[in-house]
């Protein structure tokens, strides 16, 4: 179960930088909004799916409610993702 929430917790904050970092901007500045459509959707599901893989990695791992509450800021939080993986997956296996 840790492979597949690393797998998701990458893909998830890509996904996130590249809406913050180019989809944006190409919507904002360059009146270009498909981009940021396909690439929220993925992200959508990908953070769906980030939030679902933490609660089970959750009772799998024993974290307490302060743990899984970090791991689930760093979803939002630009870069957190792969700052989490280092703090909290990394040591786990």
């Amino acid at each position: 179960m840790i492979k597949g929430f690393r797998l998701i917790s990458y893909l998830e904050g890509i996904s996130y930088l590249l809406i913050l970092f180019v989809t944006m901007p190409l919507k904002y500045m360059f009146e270009s909004p498909e981009p940021n459509k396909v690439i929220g959707m993925a992200h959508g599901l990908l953070f769906l799916l980030y939030i679902v893989f933490a609660i089970v990695v959750k009772f799998e791992k024993q974290w307490n409610n302060k743990t899984l509450a970090i791991v689930l800021l760093c979803s939002i939080i630009p870069f957190g993702t792969f700052w989490m993986d280092k703090k909290y997956l990394t040591k786990t296996q």
